[in-house]
């Protein structure tokens, strides 16, 4: 019988290599082809910034003698700039064999090597954050991170929060919701004594205290729940960490408050830094980026080593890239898009869309109690993504999306 002359043709999408290797498998070559061929499967775009004119030529030159390529700005021909940004352009093995030779060379290429290898290996290995601490609630988070999807139940305990302001700045009322959250599947309890709402005040640091430490102090003794304290200022944290909190969760990444990142290494607790461009109070006037993604990846890199710097172990820092803080509708979709670029980072990233003013618009200004399914898609989304936690109000629901989602993107080891 004649063969068919249509031979089905499809671009192949796996998810990492062991599902690249699953393909050539079924084809049906030896197992050492199989090993020789990966590193020429997967292809990496890595973007680097401001570097130095002979450092691009060298670049250049090397990914282009490994069969690879480097994008520079033609300024470089004519030494019309001194510096340039680069994209490098190759497959797994390129980068071996370029990375191999540019460590030989100097102006520094030999750490240069080193920091395209950790983003390419971040990019392509789940991050495992520190794998023991000494509050047990925080050593079930960092041990959970990677392998399933985590859930951060939103309690604001405010009377104007964007969302749900007032329903919860009774006590009581308040640490019944947390219980509910959890009950729900909310992993980490997020709490929250000011709104960081578009055009909010501060809040003094003597309210927000009194609003939110009798809520973890009855939390705490209640449940086994991670409890995070969803502030920038350090002396609020600090109480609330006395109180029974465990982590930290700062929308400046440790800017507003320059003493955040010593009272974190002072206390070995995880924080979440978020990228923010401006204050609560003015970041939607007109938010502009000439790059979105390397802005926010510059920003997160800088927190994460003041953080370092100040002592505390960088295995215990998440970052966010702050969706609805200083970003247009526009910003915030383009980052739900790219967001798996923040993986070159190497920390475990955390993602909060939950009912914001981005859904409302593009399904056509639907106030806040109606933007449940946008949020779904939100979360979903983002853990197709990379989100290794996602913070949310709907905990039941979003809890389901994020474990149907991780039955598709993080199935189990056959």
């Amino acid at each position: 019988m004649m063969a068919s002359s249509f031979h089905n043709p499809r671009v192949l999408v796996p998810r990492d290599k062991e599902e690249i290797a699953a393909e050539m498998r079924r084809v049906g070559p030896e197992e050492q082809g199989i090993s020789h061929m990966l590193p020429k499967a997967q292809h990496f775009l890595v973007k680097l910034e401001k570097v130095r004119r002979p450092v691009a030529h060298i670049l250049k030159e090397t990914f282009l003698s490994k069969g690879g390529d480097a994008v520079v700005n033609r300024g470089l021909i004519v030494a019309a700039v001194d510096e340039s940004d680069v994209i490098l352009c190759g497959t797994q093995k390129q980068y071996d064999q370029a990375l191999s030779s540019l460590r030989e060379q100097g102006f520094g290429c030999d750490k240069l090597a080193e920091q395209i290898e950790t983003a390419i290996r971040n990019y392509i290995s789940p991050q495992v954050a520190a794998a023991w601490h000494e509050d047990e609630r925080v050593t079930a988070v960092l041990e959970a991170i990677g392998k399933r999807t985590l859930i951060m139940g939103i309690l604001n305990v405010t009377p104007d929060s964007f969302s749900d302001g007032g329903r919860f700045i009774d006590p009581k009322a308040a640490v019944e919701h947390a219980l509910q959250m959890v009950e729900d599947g909310a992993d980490i309890i997020d709490i929250g004594g000011e709104s960081t709402r578009p055009g909010s005040d501060p809040v003094p640091t003597e309210e927000e205290i009194k609003r939110v430490v009798p809520v973890i102090e009855v939390l705490a003794r209640r449940t086994n729940a991670a409890i995070s304290i969803d502030t920038y200022k350090s002396d609020v944290a600090r109480a609330a960490l006395d109180a029974g909190a465990c982590i930290v969760n700062d929308i400046s990444a440790g800017l507003f408050d320059p003493r955040m990142p010593a009272l974190a290494a002072e206390r070995k607790c995880p924080v979440v830094l978020m990228h923010i461009k401006g204050t609560p109070k003015d970041m939607q006037q007109n938010p502009s980026y000439e790059d979105l993604m390397g802005e926010i990846c510059s920003y997160l890199y800088q927190r994460i080593r003041a953080f370092a710097d100040a002592g505390l172990d960088e295995r215990l820092l998440m970052i966010d890239p702050g969706f609805g803080f200083g970003k247009t509708v526009h910003h915030n979709l383009e980052l739900l898009r790219r967001l798996r670029e923040l993986k070159s980072i190497g920390r475990p990233i955390v993602v909060g869309t939950s009912r914001k003013s981005t859904i409302g618009k593009v399904l056509g200004d639907l106030p806040v109690e109606e933007r449940l399914e946008g949020t779904a898609a939100t979360v979903a989304i983002a853990v197709a993504n990379g989100a290794d936690i996602v913070r949310v109000h709907d905990v039941k629901e979003m809890a389901r999306v994020a474990r149907m989602t991780d039955a598709v993107v993080r199935p189990p080891a056959a």
